[in-house]
């Protein structure tokens, strides 16, 4: 079990929670395209072999034979990394899943920049725009190994199709897993605060929670939202935040534009217009690196969200 602190990568979670849901319902089915040793499905194919389907490097095919499965009542996972599942795919997913809404759970890894060496065209950080503009497309995107399991959970009960992301490097455990919750849909208030609120998807919760420490230091107290679901996002938990702390800034490893930073600025601006500040991608594809000079690189670092917070708190007294 993952602990506080420690490491683990969110895909080994998936492939574990994979075969633990497949103990559980013998209607759930896992395809890959030729990627399962490092999605982690591996792990579920030698579990149970007779329920697993290597469709090779034909995103769009395992996709469509995922649909037709789906529609004879099976709960279908299917992985890549996240810059084909979103890319390559998309016309499938939204298509012959999200339309007619079917139970493909589209589970997609190695996104972001946290990919590292592999560089430029396999850093995804446009995915979860891409599916933000699907209609019935449920995203998650869990902060750690403890939260990648839970939602895998839920996205197995979840009606509909759901698009999650995990990482390909190890990150640290922030949540207990004894006595965090889970729910498709909403946020979670980890910290108090009244000065401004940060707001954090993936990896960044951790960077967000160091932030707040920062900030504390110097007087400044900062709330600390974890939005794991981006879509359905979490209006009511923004409004609050918006409403009580005037100031709001975001964090999340992908594009600011479409992701994360997105939703929450179209949530405030339609209800309680006040700062946001988005930490992320400047709109700017990877490269490749090591992972802590392309999280410096980019900025996405506590040091930047904590630039960002007092940039917010000084534009709401403006």
């Amino acid at each position: 079990m993952a602990e506080i602190g420690m490491k683990k990568e969110t895909r080994v979670a998936y492939g574990e929670t994979l075969v633990e849901l497949g103990a559980k319902n013998e209607k759930i089915v896992v395809m890959d395209a030729d990627l399962s040793g490092s999605t982690k499905t591996g792990m579920f194919k030698k579990a149970y072999p007779d329920r697993f389907y290597n469709a090779g490097i034909a995103e769009g095919n395992m996709v469509g034979v995922a649909a037709g499965l789906a529609a004879s009542g099976y709960t279908v996972f299917v992985s890549s990394f996240a810059m084909f599942a979103s890319g390559r795919a998309f016309e499938q997913i939204r298509n012959t899943v999200a339309y007619p809404k079917l139970n493909v759970k589209v589970c997609a890894s190695h996104a972001g920049i946290t990919v590292g060496p592999d560089g430029a065209t396999h850093q995804c950080l446009e995915d979860i725009g891409i599916m933000r503009t699907i209609p019935h497309m449920t995203i998650i995107n869990p902060a750690d190994a403890v939260e990648a399991r839970l939602a895998l959970i839920a996205a197995a009960e979840h009606d509909g199709p759901v698009y999650m992301r995990f990482g390909r490097s190890a990150v640290p455990v922030v949540f207990d897993a004894d006595t965090y919750q889970f729910e498709i849909g909403k946020g979670v208030e980890l910290r108090m605060g009244s000065d401004v609120t940060i707001i954090a998807s993936g990896i960044t919760v951790e960077m967000a929670l160091k932030a707040a420490d920062m900030l504390a230091a110097e007087g400044i107290s900062a709330r600390v939202v974890n939005m794991a679901t981006i879509k359905p996002i979490d209006r009511d938990i923004i409004v609050k935040a918006a409403k009580e702390t005037g100031a709001i800034v975001t964090a999340e490893e992908h594009n600011i534009i479409g992701g994360l930073g997105s939703a929450v600025a179209e949530v405030v601006c339609e209800t309680v217009p006040v700062p946001v500040r988005r930490v992320g991608v400047k709109d700017k594809f990877g490269r490749s690196g090591n992972i802590p000079e392309l999280l410096s690189h980019y900025k996405l670092t506590p040091e930047e969200i904590v630039l960002q917070a007092k940039a917010a708190i000084e534009q709401k007294k403006g």
